[in-house]
């Protein structure tokens, strides 16, 4: 059994990044189940399958394999077969993902992978419900959260980095839609979890909550 970290929270808070930060100071496995998700939801875009047909997604997913592999110490997201981590991080990818996820048949085709993971390895992981479902018992559980303008603003330099056209306004009114869509999904909702230390990130540096984390877990290590 290895030592787990789960950070959960909002969308745009930077769980990947910082979770990808840690995993390289402290040898740990990086697991970013949102990526997981958005191979799932890439999988319904390309086979037309709207967010709302359920029926659709059910009969899909046993035909779907998402597995993770690592290369040169990057993970990288194999679906069926098919390296896709250049194509998952587009908005509507993301917001097939967040809307798709609500449905129970697709949290549970992850779920064990997640778990498995989990089990034999050091492991960070980051998602929406990391400390509250797929791994309750994480040896240490951070919630990272930033504020819906600060989110939506990290975001949209993101997409210009990228060369991708967006709009700020946009872009925020679709964090809130998905803030509100995962705090009150059916099927593990996002919250943050009883046990969990919340870290506000809005006025913090990248490598500021990076060590900020690193020093909790260094303290509940000597514990």
């Amino acid at each position: 059994m290895g030592f787990n970290i789960a950070i959960d929270g909002p969308a745009g808070a930077g769980k990947s990044t910082i979770a990808k930060g840690i995993s390289k100071k402290l040898g740990f496995i990086y697991v970013d189940t949102g990526a997981m998700y958005r191979a799932l939801a890439l999988y319904f875009i390309r086979n037309r399958i709207r967010s709302d047909e359920e029926e659709k997604m059910k009969e899909l997913l046993t035909e779907v394999d998402v597995t993770i592999t690592y290369l040169d110490g990057m993970q990288q997201v194999i679906l069926n077969g098919e390296n896709v981590t250049p194509l998952i991080r587009s908005e509507d990818v993301g917001k097939m993902a967040s809307e798709s996820s609500v449905y129970q048949e697709v949290r549970a085709k992850l779920l064990n992978l997640q778990r498995n993971l989990a089990n034999t390895a050091d492991v960070i992981m980051d998602g929406r419900d990391i400390g509250t479902y797929v791994l309750p018992d994480a040896d240490l559980k951070i919630y990272l959260t930033a504020g819906v303008k600060e989110r939506a603003n990290r975001r949209f330099l993101e997409l210009k980095e990228e060369g991708i056209s967006c709009e700020l306004l946009q872009i925020e009114k679709d964090i809130e839609d998905r803030d509100y869509r995962d705090m009150h999904r059916e099927i593990a909702p996002l919250r943050q979890a009883a046990d969990a230390v919340c870290i506000d990130s809005s006025l913090m540096t990248i490598d500021k909550v990076i060590n900020t984390i690193i020093e909790i877990y260094e303290k509940k290590v000597k514990d």
